[in-house]
């Protein structure tokens, strides 16, 4: 069975790419097909590896402004040449699933989200661009037309899986599929349980607007408590702009350093809606509880009493309640940290395998997976 693997693009080192690091260690002959890679932000494992890419690479600021060149992208996508694969893979948020297999190829989808500036946050990316008055015009038509060809595309897959629940859903309503769910893998092993705690609070991720940190600050400037945040991006200085001098800002950590300040955190802040939301469940790997927002993954991964707790309205004054009834010591580590185990990497390979092996055989004596639409033609 030869596999290849297809992924959007290379261009920074975040959930998506651990899921095609874990989806090459299953398969570690196969090649990985993007769009383009950027090696400066490119993980050291990938540039190792059998690594195929399209014309973007060698367009003018193609891989610094890859924006420029959305429209070229399904295009680019559909250049791929995955003839000579018996099984190809896309791991993808946006393009990936659009490659075109040949009639004897399996096609199997780890969709981490149906395109999000295309169905559920157009209007909000189009807003927060920093492009001139005329690209925001010129915008709208253009991702109509690259939203039909999403949606077309996803019926060139034979069998979704999703990385939730929650992304199950949203694959049935904008693209009509149906959909496995593979929780998407956690290296769970990084992290223990400490034998003591600090007096600080913790959150952290990529440091992005729709990640919310401007509202756990907010609390934390009113409640005066220790707070500490890791990682990098786009709203850091806006950040520490706006906080106090009881929030520490401790900047990209590594993994043996991020394990620590798991481990002796009170609690995670999680405020944000993710499609599964891995940073809540490194935490709970540490056996420490998780205040997350009720919305997204975090319904699924965190257990409301057990595991953590939820503030219910995306506002500061809600967390602020939460906090503030909020109990540390009233949770069992060991229990927080077996309910993490169920993430772990080992698990999410283990599930790929069975997924894979079972749609390639049955593919093989001739059951290809139809569209939800073609199932319903047949009634």
């Amino acid at each position: 069975m030869k596999v290849a693997l297809v992924h959007d693009y290379l261009s920074q080192d975040g959930g998506a790419e651990r899921v095609l690091k874990a989806l090459h260690e299953i398969y570690p002959s196969a090649p990985i097909f993007v769009l383009f890679y950027d090696k400066q932000k490119t993980p050291a494992y990938f540039l190792a590896q059998d690594l195929h890419y399209t014309f973007l690479q060698f367009m003018p600021l193609g891989v610094s402004h890859y924006r420029w060149y959305l429209a070229l992208m399904p295009f680019a996508t559909e250049r791929h040449d995955l003839s000579e694969f018996d099984v190809v893979i896309s791991s993808t948020s946006a393009f990936a699933k659009g490659v075109i297999t040949s009639a004897r190829g399996l096609h199997l989808c780890y969709c981490h989200t149906p395109t999000r500036y295309l169905w559920t946050d157009t209007r909000s990316y189009i807003e927060d661009l920093n492009y001139n008055r005329l690209v925001k015009i010129i915008l709208p038509p253009l991702i109509s037309r690259l939203r039909s060809w999403d949606q077309m595309s996803a019926q060139r897959v034979d069998h979704f899986i999703a990385n939730s629940e929650n992304v199950r859903q949203r694959i049935q309503k904008y693209y009509r599929r149906e959909a496995e769910v593979i929780y998407p893998p956690v290296d769970t092993g990084l992290f223990k349980i400490a034998e003591s705690l600090g007096d600080y609070y913790l959150a952290g991720g990529r440091l992005v607007p729709y990640k919310k940190f401007d509202l756990v600050v907010k609390v934390f400037n009113r409640l005066g408590w220790p707070l500490k945040i890791f990682g990098s991006g786009p709203e850091e200085e806006k950040l520490k702009m706006i906080a106090k001098k009881n929030i520490e800002f401790v900047g990209s950590v590594d993994d043996a350093r991020k394990a620590e300040l798991y481990s002796h955190a009170l609690a995670f802040i999680h405020p944000q809606a993710e499609d599964f939301g891995i940073t809540a469940v490194e935490s709970m790997a540490s056996g420490r509880p998780v205040i997350a927002l009720a919305n997204g993954g975090a319904l699924e991964t965190v257990v409301e009493g057990v595991t953590g707790c939820f503030f219910r309205e995306p506002s500061w004054e809600d967390l602020l309640d939460t906090l503030l009834r909020f109990d540390p010591i009233g949770f069992d580590s060991i229990k927080i940290r077996e309910h993490a185990l169920r993430f772990s990497a080992d698990n999410f390979k283990k599930k790929i395998e069975e997924q894979v092996r079972g749609r390639y055989e049955d593919f093989q004596n001739g059951w290809r997976a139809l569209p939800l639409n073609l199932y319903a033609n047949r009634n």
